[in-house]
């Protein structure tokens, strides 16, 4: 299976990179031309562009066209499926912390501080 296949795979593959992330943040306040995502950074305007191209492919931004202006919107219907696959694990982090919670609370205990000493 190719990540074209999987689209899962490659919205994570997009998301992989600082850059692509930081450009999804702003993006997520609001359209911008490339020429606004590449401010904050020190890279070219094609490089920029080949991270917009990276994002597009993964559905996560759409481009736009008004004249002149060629803005750049946040898709984020593939974070939706991100954030989806990842909740399947926060049952697995709750029941962590409640052991850890559990075994924390035992040591706070005199039996549990004199126990806690003999090991």
């Amino acid at each position: 299976m190719t990540d074209s296949d999987d689209p899962l795979s490659t919205t994570f593959a997009a998301l992989a990179d600082p850059t692509r992330r930081a450009i999804l943040a702003r993006l997520a306040k609001g359209e911008a031309t490339v020429k606004e995502l590449s401010a904050p950074f020190a890279m070219s305007g094609p490089a920029v562009s080949k991270h917009l191209r990276v994002l597009e492919r993964a559905g996560l931004i759409a481009r736009g066209r008004d004249a002149q202006w060629r803005p750049c919107r946040l898709e984020a219907a593939p974070l939706r499926d991100v954030s989806e696959w990842t909740s399947g694990f926060r049952s697995f982090w709750d029941q962590s912390h409640q052991r850890l919670d559990a075994y924390l609370s035992q040591l706070t205990t005199p039996e549990g501080k004199k126990h806690a000493r003999r090991k």
